[in-house]
Formats: C-alpha cells, structure tokens, sequence
C-alpha cells in the first residue's frame, strides 16, 4: 500500500509541473489563456430515449435540447457501465469496468469480509486511486460535488474530500441517495441533520437543495477555474416530486399513470435546474468560459422502457450490457469552440471524460488510463476512435464489446459470443456469430485479455440463470 501510495503522489505531483509550465490554452495565444470551467452534469437512470433532443415524444428537456443545438449532439456515447456505482468510478479513474475497483454496486466475492468493515459488501474507492477530481484540483481548479457519490461511504477512504474534492453536498451511499426526504446530508465533509425531514415530515427535497447549492457554488467561485461534478439523484430512487411543482402538471395522462408522472417530472424538474445554470453562467459573464457535458449514468429501469420507451427503442434496461443499458444520450456545449448544432457518432464512453478534461485543463494525462482525449472531437476535428470498447457487468455477469459498428455480448467466459451489427440492426435483434466467425474469433481474442482479476469480482465461465419461485 505504502509503495501505491507513493506512486499516487508522483501522478499527482507532475500534473502539478506540468500544469505549472501551461501557458496557452485551447483558445490559441492571441486570446485568453484561463483554464475553462468544466460542468459535468450526470442524471440517474433516465434512458437514452428519456430527451426531446433524442426522439421522446414525452419527456421535455429543453436544456438538454439546447446544449445539442448550441453545441454537439452525440448519438454513440456509452454509460461506463449499466448501474450506478461502477459508472461513477469509471467516470472518477478513467479505467473500464475490467480494470477498475467497483465493477458493480455490490461486491461479489469477499461478501462476509467487506460487510464486516463496511455495513455492506461495498467496494470503496482507496488512497492509491487516482481520480479526475485530483488531477483538476492539482492543476488549480476548484473541485466541487453536488449529488451522489457512491465511492466511500462516512469514514472511508472513499469519501470525495479524499479523493480530490474542495466540497461535496449530497449523498456519499447510493441506498441512502433513494430517499429525497432524507433526515441528514453530507455537506462539506459530514452528515448535516434536516430537520424539516425528522420524524416522517417531508420538508427539505434534496434535488431543490442541489439546484440551490450548485447556483451558489457557481456564484462563488467564478473568478478561478471551478470544476463542478452535478451528479443529480433524479429520476432515480423513489420517484416522487412534490405535486405542486408546476413539472407535475405537465405530465398528466401521460402513458403508465402517476409512477410515470413522477419520473418524467422530475427528468423535466432537473432540465430546468440545467436551464437556471446555464442563464447564470451567462449572468456572470463566464458562459463563453465554461464548456458543459449533460448525459446520464445508465439506462433506465423495465417501468419505464415499456410505458415511455425510455430506452430510446433500444434492446435492454439498466442492469444489461445491450444498447439500451449503456447507451448514454450525450450533450457537450462550449460557445465559441465547440461547433454548434453538429451531430456526432463518434465513439467514446466515460472512461475518456478523465483526459479529456485533463486537455481542456492544459493539464498532463496520467500514463495509467484506458481513456483517451476526445477534445479533438469536440472541436469539430477528425479523430481515429479507439477500436474496441469493453464493459463487463456481475449482476449477472456480463461482457460486452462495441468494435466499429459490431457490438458483442456474453453471459460467461466460456459461453457463445453474440454478435450483433448495428449498423443494420441497431435494437441487437439479430444475432449475426455464425455468419461472422472472422470477427468473432477476434473479439475472443481481446476479451482474452481485456480484464484484470479482481477479487471481489470474479469472472464467471458460464451463464446464471435465475429461475422463478414456484407457488406453493
């Protein structure tokens, strides 16, 4: 540990060099040279189809919208991973859920072991993990949270203020992110009581208070490079909006009855939290200084997929690597850099949002990452993808690779290859192995060597099939 530790020191302390020898920035030498603000704004289980931008015929996002349409729209980006907790430590360390340390919300193996230390057998992220918020931080941003974190829970290692974080508001355990009435909150490094909440009241709801506090963190902060994590809590959780909030209304009749109400409100609901942020960033005369991502951490829950085809008419739901489990519908907004109005299919997950915000910043890239920089997509260059994307899953476990337009999918390291081309058969209907055994026999042999043991998540050689209860 001592010799990690160590080597997390050394990371840091040439980001630290490197950022101190930048001089110019991606505006060229004749303008400005600040450091851009980076918003990255992440929902929670809202859908690929969940956005107006994306083709929903229910659920309006006009913030969303106007990030495509001011900036670029990006049809082929990819979640880190099909559920909550390995997303955020994708997104966090920049490797794939082959090589990071939390590649599911919930251990594996170890169970006994982790429960014991940890309440539950959760994996939390430790002192040798090296996360964006560091890199940033080290490179002179101010480091800011807002939302779940769901990497270390009170105590831990895994907490954010350890992990590169100036300040964090919200919620650090992602059971405990369920609840929008919660009695307490993590704030500034520890659990802060809400009173308004105590005893069953229903007073203070946290997505308000993430509006409030990420308003007022912008506010504060403008006059130095910030970087602003909105890892918003909707629509995931108990889906609940107060009945009074005007996005209630709008959903009335809408498709699956007061559930589905619910939810599209509170997509809506936080759009319009998007829309307040982006008005102040122009109030405080920084909007041409700040690029903004707006995507969400997953796919959205069976409910939804059927009653509003959250999924975007995608195969698969959160908890499955087919399209519609990871496929992420993805906005990036940066006025005056960014080409506005462009649609992309370039390929790329959140693996790649670590180096890509280490070159926004004029910043080095860590050697250690699976990720790669996609700035010069960003600013409307051609650029050479990367040529295969993995992703594994232990809820049952799953592997899925995107290679060009074949997306694979296994069940077990021994079980048959899908293969699937998206170019022709985007919803993965179609299963093409037999007719393609070139390209399968290659994808066999990356995923090969595409992860890394991890002792709390084992591969599986075949598939487990959970069998229905019989009535007794």
């Amino acid at each position: 540990m001592i010799e990690r530790v160590k080597m997390k020191s050394f990371v840091l302390i040439a980001i630290v060099l490197f950022a101190g020898v930048f001089t110019t920035s991606l505006r060229g030498a004749e303008t400005s040279d600040r450091k851009p603000n980076i918003i990255y704004v992440m929902l929670d289980d809202a859908g690929y189809g969940d956005f107006s931008a994306f083709g929903s015929p229910h659920v309006k996002t006009p913030s969303f919208d106007r990030i495509c349409s001011e900036g670029m729209k990006f049809t082929d980006h990819y979640s880190g991973s099909a559920v909550c907790a390995p997303t955020r430590c994708v997104l966090m360390t920049g490797l794939h859920t082959g090589h990071c340390r939390r590649r599911d919300n919930t251990a594996k193996a170890l169970v006994q072991e982790l429960s014991a230390t940890n309440g539950r057998p959760l994996v939390f992220l430790e002192d040798d993990d090296v996360t964006v918020a560091e890199s940033l931080h080290s490179a002179g941003y101010y480091t800011a949270g807002v939302g779940k974190w769901g990497l270390g829970n009170p105590g831990s290692t895994g907490v954010p203020e350890k992990q590169g974080f100036d300040y964090w508001y919200g919620y650090l355990d992602q059971v405990h992110a369920h609840d929008h009435f919660p009695d307490e909150i993590w704030d500034g490094g520890k659990m802060v009581s809400l009173p308004g909440n105590k005893g069953g009241k229903k007073e203070t709801y946290i997505p308000y208070e993430q509006e409030a506090k990420a308003l007022q963190l912008i506010r504060e902060h403008r006059n130095e490079p910030f970087f602003l994590y909105l890892a918003v809590t909707p629509p995931h959780g108990a889906y609940i909006i107060p009945t009074d909030d005007p996005a209630f209304a709008m959903y009335e009749g809408i498709p699956g009855g007061t559930q589905v109400q619910h939810y599209a409100a509170m997509v809506t609901r936080t759009d319009q939290t998007i829309g307040k942020v982006m008005d102040l960033l122009k109030e405080l005369g920084i909007d041409d200084d700040t690029i903004v991502f707006y995507t969400s951490d997953n796919g959205p829950n069976p409910p939804f997929a059927k009653a509003i085809d959250s999924a975007g008419g995608l195969r698969g739901v959160k908890r499955m690597l087919y399209e519609g489990g990871i496929r992420a519908a993805m906005g990036v907004r940066w006025p005056g850099h960014i080409p506005a109005g462009k649609e992309s299919d370039f390929v790329w997950d959140m693996r790649d949002v670590f180096p890509t915000l280490c070159d926004l910043a004029g910043t080095e890239i860590p050697n250690h990452l699976d990720g790669m920089s996609v700035v010069p997509t960003l600013m409307g260059k051609t650029q050479r993808p990367r040529q295969m994307h993995y992703w594994e899953i232990h809820s049952p476990f799953q592997q899925a690779v995107r290679f060009g337009d074949w997306k694979a999918i296994r069940f077990g390291t021994e079980e048959p290859l899908e293969l699937y081309d998206l170019n022709k058969d985007r919803r993965e209907k179609q299963n093409v192995a037999k007719s393609n055994p070139a390209t399968v026999r290659k994808i066999e042999a990356f995923l090969d060597s595409a992860r890394t043991d991890s002792p709390y998540f084992p591969a599986k050689a075949k598939r487990v099939v959970r069998r229905k209860k019989k009535n007794k």
